[in-house]
């Protein structure tokens, strides 16, 4: 397991959600819901946080189906991953499957007791805690960065 602190991104398109982690890559914890529908202000903003929190890299969560395909959301996902790429180069961005982390997170706030209306505020952080937990746990078994890296056309 590769040592220093990583950033998730769960991008929706009103809220993204941002997550961390400390430095060994043991527990991820929220970190910040950005509003996405102002797209330039989304990408200052994250530019912040990055050099805030100084990530060794940015995992971005990737919505696939279930059955592993790809539809617009992906499409969209990945053309934000570029931008943010771009933008935050030569730090490396990795794309995660995020399959089920919306569910997974809800139903976490679910059983702390968390209403729906509340839930909303800080749902897509926890996206993201699910995110960077998986891509962690992903990577202490395989030994291997998780993902897919994000290539830089400049």
């Amino acid at each position: 397991m590769r040592r220093g602190r990583r950033l998730a991104i769960d991008v929706g398109d009103a809220r993204i959600g941002v997550a961390s982690c400390d430095p060994d890559g043991i527990l991820a914890t929220p970190v910040e819901t950005v509003p996405g529908r102002d797209v330039p202000a989304a990408h200052r903003r994250l530019r912040q946080i990055v050099e805030e929190y100084e990530p060794i890299e940015v995992l971005i969560g990737l919505p696939r189906s279930l059955s592993g395909g790809e539809g617009p959301a992906a499409v969209k996902v990945r053309t934000f991953a570029e931008e943010v790429a771009r933008s935050i180069a030569p730090l490396p961005v990795r794309l995660v499957d995020e399959r089920m982390s919306t569910v997974t997170a809800s139903q976490g706030l679910r059983a702390s007791g968390v209403k729906a209306k509340k839930g909303r505020s800080v749902i897509d952080q926890m996206a993201a805690v699910v995110i960077l937990q998986s891509a962690l746990e992903a990577e202490r078994v395989s030994g291997n960065p998780p993902g897919e890296g994000v290539e830089v056309v400049i």
